[in-house]
């Protein structure tokens, strides 16, 4: 696999040799634009909007607007201009315990493949990392961008997780929640609901059910020769306006028993089956 980014992570006077991977992988479903008489592909052109005149890449710059139809250009030196030091290192920062940060913080995973010679450091400081509960707050440039991350540890691997500085999330102030305290029966109620729901993580049980629908149409309609398929009216669930909270708890309580139930009851028949 290409390393998306090769450098060190660097903490005190120790440098560990590393290869920035992907740690996700996201098929979207991609379409093209076509003219719906012959099916011609349609391509994007970039217009200006004071003429409506195509524009040439050799004609285009980057501006900055600055205030309302006032810009700013810049040009590649003002890019270079901008010298961010350490462009080839993880630079750890400061070490924090990972319950302390905001899941809201995180946003984007990449594994750390230890490079050569890096071996023995990167274990150390992934054990360290594990034993201590705490991950490395860190500074990265990724293709002239500088990002906020945190390197923990994540089973054989350390893992860098991109995160959003905190200029970047919406202050929670700005919405308001009204307060209204439960009674003591609806706690125990919605305890009790949450103890039935709950289950083991498995993140395979969760899966994209709608680019799986979606992909299911495009065969039918690829085996088809393109032609239109038969229409089927669409179930929209809509959100019920809960009157009595408590009503609610205890009908989702006798739903989520009854799931218990016929998922234990399937359970034994397996077993005898398999028997």
């Amino acid at each position: 696999m290409r390393a998306i980014w090769k450098g060190a992570i660097s903490f005190g006077l120790v440098n560990i040799p590393v290869a920035l991977q992907n740690a996700t992988s996201r098929e979207e479903i991609k379409f093209r634009l076509l003219r719906a008489s012959d099916l011609s592909p349609v391509n994007y052109k970039r217009v200006a909007e004071i003429d409506g005149k195509e524009v040439p890449w050799d004609q285009i710059v980057k501006g900055y607007e600055y205030e309302k139809g006032k810009f700013v250009v810049l040009k590649e030196e003002d890019f270079g201009r901008v010298d961010l030091e350490a462009t080839d290192t993880i630079d750890i920062i400061d070490f924090v315990a990972l319950k302390e940060i905001d899941p809201m913080f995180f946003y984007r995973p990449y594994y750390l493949e230890p490079e050569k010679g890096g071996a023995s450091a990167y274990t150390l400081l992934k054990e360290v990392l594990e034993k201590t509960g705490k991950v490395g707050i860190a500074k990265i440039v990724i293709k002239t961008r500088q990002h906020l991350a945190a390197v923990r540890p994540d089973g054989p691997l350390m893992v860098l997780e991109l995160m959003h500085f905190s200029e970047e999330l919406i202050d929670r102030s700005r919405f308001k929640v009204p307060e209204k305290k439960p009674a003591a029966r609806e706690i125990a109620m919605a305890t009790t609901l949450v103890n039935q729901m709950s289950d083991a993580w498995d993140p395979n049980k969760y899966t994209d059910d709608y680019a799986s629908a979606l992909m299911k149409v495009i065969e039918k309609k690829a085996e088809a020769g393109g032609k239109a398929l038969p229409t089927h009216a669409r179930t929209r669930r809509s959100a019920s306006n809960v009157i009595d909270l408590a009503t609610a708890l205890q009908e989702s309580l006798h739903r989520a028993q009854q799931g218990k139930t016929a998922k234990s009851g399937s359970a034994k028949s397996k077993r005898s089956r398999a028997a």
